[in-house]
């Protein structure tokens, strides 16, 4: 089990599954469960039984064979040894629709991640702050996550900056690479190419009716290729 101060070296993996299970626990807390088996909680969780009881055993041993995982319990330990993100300060850059949209995330709030701002260099909508302000809002940079929600053209000189500040985590929406020190941590969302993935993944489609194959043959040799904003 994890002692007061201790690090676990988690695989990335684990990490991404353990946030689920959190996720899960906090929506059963919510509704008043107090015990779960580990076949449910995995179910809702979207993995396997075994899978579940492998990831929480890296933190000791919490269910009761026959009973199951005490709900409150469990998400306080859980809590406890991934870190406790109750009032973690969250700032966003780039004010266009997809940074409107993150700072408006009724979700974020629920799980403890706190937005200080919505952060634009031309801050012409309401509640846009400009960026000139951001220095003096990250009073906690060691605590804080920055969103970087912008073009790809501005992506490095924002990721730049909110290091320079002093934060080391990092969400970047951009469609670009970012090159940060080894003491940055950064997650890219890049939701191009989880499109592609999920369209990859298609049924493939049925031939089309009697008629239409030259149709939609002239409409492919009229179109050109779609270019993201």
């Amino acid at each position: 089990m994890k002692d007061e101060g201790e690090t676990l070296d988690l695989p990335e993996a684990v990490v991404g599954r353990v946030a689920g299970y959190r996720s899960a626990l906090d929506r059963l807390h919510r509704d008043g469960v107090a015990t779960i088996s580990s076949s449910a909680l995995a179910e809702i969780s979207g993995v396997n039984s075994a899978q579940l009881r492998k990831d929480l055993s890296h933190f000791g041993s919490y269910g009761v064979r026959g009973v199951g995982y005490d709900v409150p319990y469990l998400r306080e330990q859980l809590r406890h040894h991934m870190g406790d993100t109750t009032h973690v300060p969250v700032v966003i850059v780039g004010a266009g629709n997809l940074g409107r949209a993150l700072a408006n995330h009724a979700g974020f709030g629920g799980r403890g991640f706190r937005v200080q701002g919505l952060f634009d260099i031309l801050p012409a909508e309401p509640g846009v702050r400009s960026m000139v302000e951001l220095p003096g809002v990250v009073t906690s940079p060691a605590e804080t996550i920055g969103i970087i929600a912008t073009p790809a053209r501005a992506a490095q000189e924002v990721a730049d900056l909110l290091v320079d500040l002093g934060i080391r985590s990092l969400l970047n929406f951009a469609p670009t690479r970012l090159v940060v020190g080894p003491d940055v941590a950064v997650r890219k969302v890049d939701l191009g190419s989880e499109l592609e993935i999920l369209a990859y993944h298609r049924p493939t489609a049925q031939a089309p009716v009697s008629g239409a194959p030259r149709v939609a043959e002239e409409l492919r040799v009229g179109a050109g290729p779609m270019e993201g904003g």
